[in-house]
């Protein structure tokens, strides 16, 4: 009998992990839609700046959560049960309108051009680049000032769709990304049939990249493959000096990380 006791506990201490794993999701869920129906998401800003003249180049806009007590937190868990749910469409959608707002009536940001992060569901959502030309026009903004990125373990799940929904955009006069390049498997597929404006090279190549020689080679080939093809880079998470004089030893084109400019409520003015 103590057998089964013992082997009964397990069992409930699973469900209860299952449980607790549900109202957690329930929980963030219930905070996304929230925000979504007050539009009280948050945008804070990290420049990317050009490694031959110094200046910022655009800023990419990142999310933040409003969260009880006034706080703000990162949205990677939030995206997460939104991504399993579906909501994760309409958040993409109110961050892509806020970005327009931001470009067209924040005077901090005029002349300026923002890149927006969307989801795999977003880059095949065929009717995306309607939205965003009704969202553009009624607010009189440029589209060369809206770039969206498309990760590359987003866009793999359905390379047919993600590459007609971005022509699409491109076609409206906005920019395309493809980002955390190297991330994933079947990088060099996205080189070969999606088009794109900009290539980020993951983070992953670049933490390390003045003591790593693999990294070092693989930076170096990839600036060389998207000159080439008359595109340009942008290395992520960079840390410090010496990466920047070997990003640009590279041909690298831009930088973006904490050695440029850090994300904060207050965009970052490089001169």
């Amino acid at each position: 009998m103590a057998h089964s006791i013992e082997t009964a506990l397990p069992a409930r201490e699973g469900l209860q992990a299952r449980d607790n794993r549900r109202a957690s999701r329930a929980e963030l869920l219930g905070t996304l839609a929230d925000a979504l129906t007050a539009d009280s998401f948050t945008l804070y800003y990290q420049p990317i700046i050009d490694l031959r003249g110094g200046g910022v180049a655009h800023y990419e806009a990142l999310l933040r959560i409003p969260a009880a007590g006034g706080a703000l937190r990162t949205p990677g868990r939030y995206l997460q049960a939104a991504e399993e749910s579906g909501l994760i469409v309409a958040v993409d959608r109110a961050v892509i309108a806020r970005a327009i707002r931001v470009l067209a009536y924040d005077p901090r940001f005029f002349g300026a051009a923002l890149a927006v992060n969307i989801s795999g569901l977003s880059a095949t959502d065929e009717s995306l680049p309607d939205e965003i030309e009704r969202l553009l026009e009624e607010h009189g903004v440029e589209p060369a000032r809206l770039t969206l990125e498309v990760t590359e373990t987003a866009a793999i799940r359905d390379m047919a769709g993600a590459r007609a929904v971005c022509r699409r955009v491109r076609a409206l006069g906005c920019e395309i990304a493809i980002d955390d390049f190297g991330a994933g498997f079947g990088s060099f597929q996205y080189l070969k049939h999606l088009p794109f404006d900009y290539l980020k090279i993951d983070g992953e190549f670049i933490r390390a990249l003045p003591n790593s020689r693999t990294d070092q080679l693989v930076v170096s080939a990839l600036a060389g493959i998207v000159a080439g093809l008359g595109r340009l880079t942008i290395a992520e998470f960079v840390g410090d000096e010496r990466t920047l004089e070997l990003l640009r030893e590279y041909g690298v084109d831009m930088a973006q990380g904490h050695a440029v400019g850090r994300p904060a409520a207050e965009p970052l003015l490089i001169s």
